[in-house]
């Protein structure tokens, strides 16, 4: 990777209030990542592979970080998460799953498909900035992400 702030993020998630939030708490934690939505697992799959309106490297570009909420329409989380894993070409990009799940299933499951982490999304504004904080420092800051060109 070049430097922390050329990792992208991409975020599954089909509620557009949790998305426009998510992008706001990113900017109040000061975050200049570029971030690229999706708005199910299907669509997720798309970007991925450049299918369908996402064929262009350019304005889809492979992302260094996933987040992914469980519950999505047509293909959920889960499904996804067990695709882009079961991918020789996906399965580097780390992945955390940012639902409102509380199901020790679905983390025990998750953690079982090979999620990286696994994060009960936060009830307020803010503590929704301190999560993304928290996760950029260790995503961005602490760990050693695998080059992607």
């Amino acid at each position: 990777m070049g430097t922390k702030d050329s990792i992208i993020i991409l975020m599954a998630e089909d509620d557009e209030d949790d998305r426009l939030m998510t992008k706001d708490a990113l900017q109040e934690a000061r975050l200049v990542n570029e971030i690229h939505f999706v708005e199910d697992g299907e669509e997720l799959m798309d970007y991925l592979y450049h299918r369908g309106k996402y064929t262009d490297h350019a304005t889809s570009p492979l992302p260094g970080l996933i987040l992914l909420d469980l519950n999505m329409p047509r293909k959920d989380g889960r499904e996804a998460l067990r695709e882009i894993k079961g991918d020789e070409n996906l399965r580097q990009i780390p992945i955390v799953v940012l639902t409102t799940s509380k199901a020790e299933e679905d983390i025990l499951r998750s953690y079982d498909l090979g999620v990286n982490s696994f994060i009960i999304k936060p009830v307020t504004f803010q503590a929704l900035v301190e999560v993304m904080k928290t996760l950029a420092k260790y995503w961005f800051e602490i760990v050693e992400l695998p080059y992607r060109s």
